[in-house]
């Protein structure tokens, strides 16, 4: 038979975290610490702006950008807590943060430009590159330095190919983040290289101890930053899929022509559900945004000290809701440590290199999910490793 698949496609290798997520599907005995998802039921207010949405008949498409009002409200909300300003002409509603990401690929790359990528990160940045005939280059992240992007790991990747970088903190799967101290470290070597940024903020409102600092609010910065983010995690969302990606109008306008053939917009309803979010969060000063972070926190610091106190060498997180302790001490990579684990203890963690071949000594927990479920799987982790150690 001819073989009809595209060789790009054929190559990319099966997301790490997939894995593991359809061998827990299968099992109803299995604890998972696995799933990047709040535990937290999206806010009945929102809910019930869709709710009402359908109810009153708004099933249609909306204009490719999204709604008006929404893009209104998003370009208000990112000036008054990120101090970063887009017009509502300047963005794009997509379909989860995730689209973002594959239209900045699709829109920006030609065969055989490098994007740098720091490592670990989220599993969807390499292939996407790859799958554009891009050449994804990690930038090795030590947790010694809070999985940080220093300027002598970024000079040492940057070559007359590189087109993009990709920037994301608060960072999934490390808990790392880029201070505005830690930003103007590298911010020379950002201006002096004109490449594009992605900036993937889908973590941004959850941060502990610091704020968030965005790419985009540096004017030196500001035309080269393509900003990625959404509703999913700040706003317990991931199932509406709402996100957004704001840019230059020139980038902005070669996605909007993607998106328009590949996607046309994102479902309404969600739509209006995200635009209710925006306005509650405005009336009451994101109330539940800050509730969310602030509980959060306490399962940060649980998860810290328990791992902490199990001899596991352990970088505390300053944001997102993931955890990442090294099991080399054990004898084992990551991928065997999470194998033995939920084979012996029923408790599933997703292997470390699912997100870069510097993730290999380690393991990512995700603590969104309640005390009661963090306290029994850590417990089986600790028997886990005391048994491994003698």
């Amino acid at each position: 038979m001819r073989d009809f698949l595209s060789n790009r496609a054929k190559n990319i290798k099966p997301s790490g975290i997939r894995r593991f997520f359809d061998i827990v599907s299968e099992r109803k005995d299995v604890i998972s610490l696995g799933v990047g998802e709040p535990d937290f039921i999206t806010p009945w207010e929102i809910r019930d702006a869709g709710i009402s949405a359908i109810k009153r008949g708004y099933t249609q498409y909306t204009s490719n950008k999204g709604l008006p009002e929404l893009r209104k409200e998003i370009s208000a909300y990112l000036k008054d807590v990120f101090s970063v300003d887009y017009s509502m002409d300047d963005m794009i509603i997509t379909v989860g943060a995730s689209e973002a990401i594959d239209l900045v690929f699709r829109a920006t790359l030609n065969e055989g430009e490098e994007v740098l990528i720091p490592d670990p990160s989220y599993v969807s940045y390499k292939p996407t590159v790859e799958l554009m005939g891009g050449v994804p280059v990690s930038i090795p992240c030590s947790g010694e330095n809070g999985f940080k992007l220093t300027k002598e790991a970024l000079l040492s990747v940057i070559t007359d190919k590189t087109k993009a970088l990709v920037f994301p903190y608060p960072n999934n799967p490390t808990g790392g983040i880029m201070s505005k101290e830690d930003i103007e470290e590298i911010l020379p070597i950002l201006i002096e290289h004109e490449i594009l940024i992605v900036a993937d903020e889908i973590y941004a409102e959850l941060t502990y101890g610091k704020n968030h600092c965005s790419l985009a609010s540096f004017p030196a910065l500001k035309d080269r930053v393509v900003l990625i983010s959404g509703f999913s995690k700040a706003f317990a969302m991931t199932g509406w899929r709402i996100g957004y990606v704001c840019a230059n109008k020139e980038i902005l306008s070669t996605m909007l022509k993607i998106h328009q053939y590949s996607i046309i917009c994102a479902p309404i309803f969600s739509q209006y559900a995200a635009l209710e979010g925006l306005k509650r969060g405005r009336a009451n000063g994101y109330a539940t945004v800050r509730e969310m972070c602030a509980e959060y926190d306490k399962r940060r610091m649980f998860m810290y000290r328990t791992f902490t106190e199990m001899g596991l060498n352990c970088f505390e997180p300053e944001g997102a809701f993931y955890i990442f302790p090294c099991v080399k001490s054990t004898g084992m990579t990551g991928e065997q440590f999470a194998t033995k684990l939920l084979e012996s203890k029923q408790v599933a963690v997703v292997p470390g290199d699912a997100f870069g071949d510097f993730g290999r000594d380690y393991v990512r927990c995700s603590y969104a999910y309640s005390m009661k479920d963090l306290a029994q799987a850590t417990q089986k982790i600790a028997e886990f490793v005391k048994e491994i150690k003698g």
